[in-house]
């Protein structure tokens, strides 16, 4: 039986060296819940090691988690790797890993931290998750689907590290399953503004790196179950799931 579910498929934890401290898999597990999300799905940047932890905190709870990553390419464009499985986003880990260069500056940059589901830190990533890969936009598109994935551009309307403001459009023919558009600007507006792109499914993300923008900008999707297999069969607009709105 199909109904509405509230999904945020963008949010960070404190692995993000952009993200507060505050964002460990607990917490952000109580947030999401308390903000009544039914799915949500962890999107580190270049790096997943928190993913599991975030599982393990939601485990016999309604909250569904899916794995997944906000991957920068060599263009500097963000993608958001949605996954079914853990083995599957250790898979693009290591092949990310391989290809991304530097070491962190936490001075600079900003703590990465990697906390269980008791809230005890497991360690600190030292790789610089800030930086791009040395992996293009259609590169890993293709590696993202070889592994089941579901390839996001994410927040296509901002200006700085969208596929839009990066390369200034986006192919017919480009892979993405979906186009994630920003809370500043919502759908409506973005289907005003992007008509050329109406052939994509559109969803809406609140990215959060801090606890109280968990929930902002929720895609309402009409599923059977909160699982990734579902929200892939709603991008894809098949055997009546969708996105509402």
């Amino acid at each position: 039986m199909l109904r509405e579910y509230y999904c945020d498929l963008h949010i960070h934890t404190c692995l993000s060296p952009c993200a507060d401290l505050d964002m460990h898999p607990a917490a952000l597990v109580r947030q999401a819940t308390e903000k009544r999300l039914d799915v949500i799905a962890i999107c580190d940047h270049n790096a997943s090691e928190n993913v599991r932890y975030v599982m393990r905190a939601a485990e016999g709870g309604p909250l569904g988690i899916i794995p997944g990553m906000e991957i920068t390419t060599s263009e500097e464009v963000h993608i958001l790797a949605l996954v079914p499985g853990l083995d599957d986003l250790v898979g693009i880990q290591q092949f990310v890993y391989d290809h991304l260069p530097g070491q962190n500056d936490e001075r600079l940059f900003g703590c990465q931290a990697v906390v269980n589901e008791k809230g005890e830190v497991e360690g600190i990533n030292e790789r610089l998750l800030i930086g791009a890969t040395q992996l293009s936009m259609n590169e890993l598109i293709g590696t993202i689907h070889e592994f089941g994935g579901l390839a996001v551009a994410s927040h296509i309307d901002r200006e700085s590290f969208s596929v839009v403001s990066q390369l200034g459009f986006i192919d017919d023919d480009s892979g993405f399953d979906a186009l994630e558009i920003s809370r500043a600007m919502g759908m409506k507006r973005a289907r005003e503004r992007y008509p050329e792109l109406s052939q994509y499914t559109f969803i809406t993300s609140s990215d959060a790196h801090c606890l109280i923008d968990i929930g902002t900008a929720p895609t309402v999707m009409k599923l059977a179950a909160g699982t990734f297999e579902e929200v892939k069969m709603a991008m894809q607009r098949r055997e009546g799931r969708c996105v509402i709105g």
